[in-house]
């Protein structure tokens, strides 16, 4: 099997106040799968991404990335190989410029002054921020931090992107952009979100988490197409989706 992968064996994890957030759960992400993680508030979602780079690590269960468990020990070579871009961009960008941000962890895997530079000028291109490099991350709005956030992420090359909610608070503009960027990355990617349109669009796997648990995972098109069970999970099909079975009815 591929570095590339994810494996979440039978994962639980509960908060200091003894809230139970993840109930058992398991589920693997092979090499270059794309997979939506769906659910309602509360669900579990961003606990479960904060497992796989061992920003949490469970109560017990286990977290395997390409054959590395997630344990104190690994953080490291985990951290190289899994890419998380968090919800916030501004709990992402912390330093004086963009160019500084984007640099902030190649420099920390301890490459070349040129081979950093390089990286740098990669990922901001990808992300179509190249005119930001020297810019302050403060000033930027909403969509330019998510790219910038993404490109700090792109910069170290990782297996395997995770990300929540890369489309939250930003307009049309900066959702599309977003998405075109997610579309065109090759390798595996783990997306929580509640932009229920962006799904089927990138994402050909979705995991339904509900209450701590998965209660669905399986192709988009047809986990959507179930409505007790979205129904029951609070959840909404996409607006294509509604538009169809409106006209057949």
């Amino acid at each position: 099997m591929s570095h590339h992968y994810l494996r979440f064996d039978d994962v639980r994890y509960t908060y200091p106040d003894g809230h139970e957030a993840l109930r058992g759960v398991s589920f693997t992400l092979r090499h270059g799968e794309k997979a939506a993680l769906v659910g309602m508030n509360g669900a579990g979602k961003s606990t479960l991404l904060l497992h796989t780079d061992g920003l949490l690590l469970p109560s017990s269960g286990r977290v395997d990335v390409g054959g590395i468990t997630v344990t104190r020990k690994t953080l490291p070579i985990v951290r190289q190989t899994v890419g998380l871009v968090f919800q916030d961009a501004d709990n992402q960008l912390f330093m004086p410029t963009v160019g500084e941000d984007v640099a902030f962890g190649p420099a920390n895997m301890g490459l070349t002054p040129e081979e950093i530079d390089e990286r740098v000028t990669r990922a901001l291109r990808a992300v179509g921020a190249e005119a930001l490099r020297d810019s302050a991350p403060c000033r930027l709005s909403g969509g330019q931090k998510k790219s910038v956030a993404i490109a700090t992420v792109l910069a170290m090359e990782p297996s395997i992107l995770v990300m929540d909610e890369p489309t939250s608070n930003l307009d049309p503009r900066a959702r599309r952009l977003i998405i075109d960027l997610l579309s065109r990355f090759d390798h595996t990617m783990l997306i929580a979100t509640h932009d229920i349109d962006m799904i089927p669009e990138l994402c050909p796997r979705t995991i339904v988490l509900h209450e701590g648990r998965i209660a669905a995972d399986g192709d988009t098109e047809r986990i959507f197409a179930d409505l007790p069970l979205i129904e029951a999970c609070g959840l909404e099909q996409p607006c294509r989706m509604k538009y169809a079975r409106t006209e057949a009815e």
